[in-house]
């Protein structure tokens, strides 16, 4: 099956996707394009699915780089792929001016965020879910660009596939560690039923990314958990009782 790949106007022309799961070589509740090293998937089906990914960026497999992904606002600039053999860096975004380096991350309900300054030929790729949403990894990824030369104004991020604010049901301690943060972030609350709330995941992340400075932002409007054919999603994963899932790639190179 072909690989499915979403893509964004204001990337272009820089070669980019967003891949969902269909055109994988998984099976079972993996079953697609699962390109997580850290799933329970067989080793050697995930690399194929990543070859597959390379070969649709035009990168040797090498250079399709991801990360240790932690929740974290560590972001890495790179100049080449990473060491092979070698533990992949502990990081939650990176930036380059490298062409032919496919930055790349790993979600299943978080935030995939790509981002470009056309401009200054500078790129950066960011896992943001609300934990490093909230601790500044979008921000410290633009810092890390202008490092580069890139500037704020003239660049453009996008939000791809994630789980949206009807289906990301939270509860009162959830809210109690924005709110700590910044009153104003109850905006991004809604109610939900028996006390609980309601989060909008992409409308923090836009409202970050917007409050920075960035020139464009936007989301492509797709959400993991509600549409199962075409994407994976953690938090659908525990509620259909499944013992694992699979991971999307989102990635971007110059």
């Amino acid at each position: 099956m072909t690989l499915e790949i979403l893509t964004a106007d204001s990337l272009s022309p820089l070669r980019h996707g967003f891949f969902t799961r269909r055109g994988g070589a998984s099976s079972g509740i993996f079953a697609g394009l699962n390109c997580g090293p850290g799933s329970t998937d067989q080793s050697e089906t995930v690399r194929t699915n990543r070859n597959r990914v390379a070969s649709a960026m035009n990168v040797d497999p090498a250079a399709l780089v991801t990360l240790h992904q932690t929740h974290s606002a560590t972001v890495i600039s790179l100049d080449g792929p990473l060491p092979d053999g070698q533990p992949r860096p502990q990081a939650d975004a990176m930036v380059t001016t490298t062409p032919g380096l496919a930055l790349a991350v790993l979600t299943a309900d978080c935030q995939p965020v790509l981002f470009a300054d056309h401009d200054a030929g500078v790129i950066g790729a960011a896992h943001a879910g609300w934990r490093g949403a909230l601790a500044g990894v979008l921000e410290n990824t633009l810092d890390a660009m202008e490092a580069l030369g890139a500037t704020r104004a003239t660049t453009c991020a996008v939000i791809g596939p994630c789980i949206s604010q009807r289906a990301y049901e939270v509860g009162p301690e959830f809210l109690d560690e924005f709110m700590a943060e910044d009153s104003g972030y109850a905006r991004f609350f809604a109610n939900g039923q028996d006390g609980r709330y309601m989060f909008d995941l992409t409308g923090f992340g836009l409202h970050r990314l917007r409050d920075a400075g960035i020139g464009d932002a936007c989301w492509t409007g797709h959400c993991t958990y509600s549409d199962p054919a075409m994407f994976y999603s953690f938090r659908r994963s525990v509620h259909e009782g499944q013992a694992d899932y699979g991971r999307l790639i989102s990635t971007i190179r110059l």
